[in-house]
């Protein structure tokens, strides 16, 4: 078990305590003009994300998610600056554990496109600390299952707890009658109806030619 004193992994493509999401008008819209930036190599800067994670652990940030992503950004802040899980809990002050710097700081270092579903308000900031603690590609199996099929803080907590246990993420999830890989979408009329006809001329179901459409536009 960690002693608290490792640096986090970061799939972050921005520089910690930067606020891409939270800063971003189409997200957070006049909001945005509020979004604190925590730079890990500024004294001050440090001094403010060591305040904001004290008020976060006592609870006086509140539950708004914005202002919960801006606690989890000092946290990471925090941890870059001194080096450690251990030393960030301990430069917050009495009440912080390392447990929380630790799940916060995760969550702010989720890849942006999970991040950006936490800030508006798709994912539940709750949900999004237990998402932080799956890796790889799992890790996105599971916020994007999350959204599609409107799983509860509880359900994605056990899921992230039997993946790290070794099981298989579709296993996981299928158990709880989520199909990996199903999703749900609205087409205009004729776009509906084109589909149909092609996928009935071919031979092929309509998830099919969907798929090979869709791998020629994400090459």
């Amino acid at each position: 078990m960690s002693d608290g004193s490792e640096i986090p992994p970061t799939d972050r493509e921005s520089p910690v305590g930067r606020p891409v999401i939270r800063g971003d008008e189409r997200v957070a819209g006049e909001r945005a003009q509020e979004a604190v930036e925590f730079d890990p190599d500024d004294p001050e800067s440090v001094a403010e994300a060591a305040e904001t994670v004290a008020s976060f652990a006592d609870g006086d940030l509140g539950d708004d998610r914005f202002y919960m992503l801006r606690g989890a950004a000092a946290c990471a802040a925090l941890v870059r600056a001194e080096g450690s899980y251990k030393a960030a809990a301990e430069r917050a002050g009495d009440g912080v554990t390392v447990s929380f710097i630790r799940k916060w700081a995760r969550v702010h270092d989720l890849p942006r496109p999970v991040r950006r579903h936490v800030a508006v308000g798709h994912i539940a900031p709750t949900a999004a600390k237990h998402i932080a603690r799956v890796g790889g590609e799992a890790r996105y199996q599971l916020a994007f299952a999350a959204i599609d099929n409107d799983l509860t803080v509880r359900e994605v907590r056990a899921i992230a707890s039997e993946v790290n246990d070794g099981r298989p993420i579709e296993e996981a999830l299928r158990e709880r009658g989520v199909t990996p890989g199903e999703l749900t979408v609205s087409l205009p009329l004729d776009t509906y109806r084109e589909l149909r006809r092609r996928a009935a001329v071919e031979d092929v179901t309509p998830g099919s030619v969907v798929t090979d459409a869709l791998e020629q536009y994400l090459e």
